[in-house]
């Protein structure tokens, strides 16, 4: 039996579901995640994409890179997911927008080439300047 998991934007007008187990999770420190999301960092669970379904609403979609494409709410503005060509697969999903995050440990830090020196976050997880595909 998978593992079922849902989410949505803070307004409730999106709302995702996805099965399979909470692995695969990311604090992503990149300067695109800071941006879109306001925040210090993005943490990402990363799932294939046959296993997630979008199953209320319809979200908006931003380009952030010309291989990356984001999506959000386009009421709340709450950042959901990310598709990028380099990983065509896979969705990246934000943690945050789970229904319950807090079943979602994170298991590293990725892009930290980019993080604020500043930041100290989980400092024993495993760290990648960039991101292993």
């Amino acid at each position: 039996m998978h593992e079922q998991h849902q989410g949505g934007c803070h307004c409730g007008r999106v709302r995702y579901q996805f099965s399979g187990a909470l692995v695969d999770i990311a604090h992503c420190h990149c300067s695109i995640c800071r941006r879109v999301s306001g925040g210090l960092v993005t943490t990402w669970i990363t799932l294939p994409r046959s296993a997630f379904a979008w199953v209320a609403g319809t979200p908006a979609q931003y380009e952030s890179s010309p291989t990356c494409v984001r999506y959000f709410c386009s009421n709340c503005g709450a950042h959901l997911a990310l598709v990028t060509q380099l990983s065509a697969e896979s969705i990246d999903v934000t943690i945050a927008t789970l229904d319950h995050p807090e079943l979602a440990p994170v298991d590293r830090h990725i892009w930290v080439e980019s993080r604020l020196p500043w930041l100290h976050l989980d400092e024993q997880l495993p760290e990648e300047a960039g991101e292993a595909l």
